[in-house]
């Protein structure tokens, strides 16, 4: 006999405790501008109409306290936003902002506190047993393995029943043929139907779809995937349609494109007025002193949908008629005195702020190619162009993780557009400031491969 589910409870439940400890906090600790009504209803209608419009609340079972941390971060800006700009707003002047903008912190860190402890509750009470659901595989083709172990992660709290198929197998969960799956799914409380397309007709199918909708099962379909899929894959409805989106880019997404600008212009904006106002000068003196030519290098790279433009760089070589074709190798003569100080310290690049500034680059992202080496590249090296489904960066996860300058061995570039691919895939704010960091870090540390 199952437990009696109380599933339905979850979104009530966490939304209450999150107004709780919202309003608990400016309570405590700010009653002074928090004790007024038109507040009190202004802090806790905001956060239902942004948590909303995130949809923040409906959780999948499969969902772990890593799962949606991203929309997490994105709540917690957009709510300090409304939170701060109803000061403004209600001419309500606080004596300390600062105070306030602490209080808001504490707010984050209880609200990331409850999440932590809410998905540690579930999972130990689905390793013990509770919330759990029956399940069984209709049709056994090669994704049963993989949906398997899904399965068998007792922290989601499927229990697995076994497989229908009419081809007989010996396999201890092996339980008969399509044609016994109505009587075993009725005897033995089979919450959710996993069916494989391919394996079905089409009024076998249609059958499973009857059975489900009346016998309150809940049947989910496993198409046809021609080994295609990828983790970067995702299905999108038209009208009564589904898709799959072989390439999903999280910043084609509206909120995070515009966020990253946004982040882009406000960063390089601070860089070009408090760094390269006075560094452009003084470089301009010491490169001019060193050898002729221009204190900028311009290059043509490629960036976002494989388009050209002109990433600008100290000048860090004397002038050649090589530079738009050849890398710079260790214990290269065109490399200037002050030309390796710059490199070994990455200095040479930061004039490529004001590209980010105008549009072409952005703080991170995979670091442009040249266009020879992109033309040559996007021939031998498989899914080479994927990295510009993004912008490039003037710094990028690849670099981070030694993957930077001279190409040596096959090996090199391979990675590094693997990793250039990763970010593409799994781009978040909280990875960009992991990267910004590093670079860094790496920057005053010294790296093996900056020369």
């Amino acid at each position: 006999m199952k437990t009696r589910s109380y599933s339905h409870l979850i979104i009530p439940f966490s939304i209450l405790i999150h107004l709780i400890i919202i309003n608990g906090t400016l309570f405590i600790m700010t009653p002074d501008t928090y004790v007024i009504f038109s507040s009190i209803v202004f802090y806790n209608v905001s956060w239902l109409i942004i948590t909303h419009s995130l949809n923040f609340y409906p959780t999948a079972r499969r969902e772990k306290f890593m799962t949606n941390i991203k929309k997490m971060f994105y709540l917690y800006i957009i709510y300090g936003l409304a939170y701060f700009s109803w000061f403004a707003f209600s001419g309500i002047q606080p004596e300390y902002i600062q105070y306030h903008i602490l209080i808001y912190l504490i707010i984050c860190a209880l609200l990331t506190l409850y999440r932590w402890i809410f998905f540690m509750f579930i999972r130990n009470y689905r390793l013990s047993g509770g919330n759990y659901l029956n399940v069984v595989v209709i049709g056994r083709d090669k994704n049963l393995k993989k949906i398997r172990k899904v399965f068998d992660n007792a922290y989601f709290g499927y229990r697995y029943c076994g497989f229908f198929d009419d081809k007989p197998s010996e396999s201890p969960t092996y339980l008969g043929e399509i044609f016994d799956c109505f009587k075993y799914i009725i005897d033995n409380n089979v919450d959710e139907v996993y069916c494989t397309a391919a394996k079905l007709s089409k009024s076998e199918l249609q059958n499973l779809i009857n059975f489900a909708d009346n016998n309150l099962i809940k049947l989910k379909i496993i198409p046809d995937n021609k080994d295609i899929f990828t983790t970067a894959m995702t299905v999108q409805k038209y009208d009564n349609i589904p898709v799959l989106d072989v390439r999903t880019v999280p910043l084609d997404a509206d909120f995070g494109r515009t966020a990253k600008r946004v982040f882009d212009v406000v960063f390089s904006s601070i860089v070009i007025l408090t760094l390269l106002s006075w560094l452009v000068p003084l470089l301009y003196v010491i490169i001019k002193l060193e050898s002729p030519g221009p204190l900028f290098f311009r290059q043509k790279r490629h960036g976002l949908k494989r388009q050209a433009f002109n990433c600008i760089k100290f000048r860090s070589m004397t002038c050649n008629g090589d530079a738009n074709t050849k890398m710079a190798t260790k214990n290269d003569m065109r490399i200037t005195r002050i030309g390796k100080i710059l490199r070994k310290t990455s200095i040479d690049e930061l004039p490529q702020f004001f590209n980010v500034f105008v549009g072409d680059m952005s703080v991170v992202g995979p670091r442009p190619h040249m266009e020879q080496h992109t033309t040559d590249y996007e021939i031998s090296v498989d899914k080479y162009l994927v990295r510009h489904f993004v912008k490039p960066g003037i710094t990028g996860l690849a670099q981070i993780k030694g993957y930077r300058g001279e190409i040596i061995k096959p090996s090199d570039i391979l990675n590094r557009i693997r990793l250039d691919i990763l970010y593409v895939e799994k781009w978040s704010f909280l990875l960009d400031f992991k990267i910004i960091l590093l670079t860094v870090f790496n920057a005053i540390s010294g790296e093996e491969k900056a020369y």
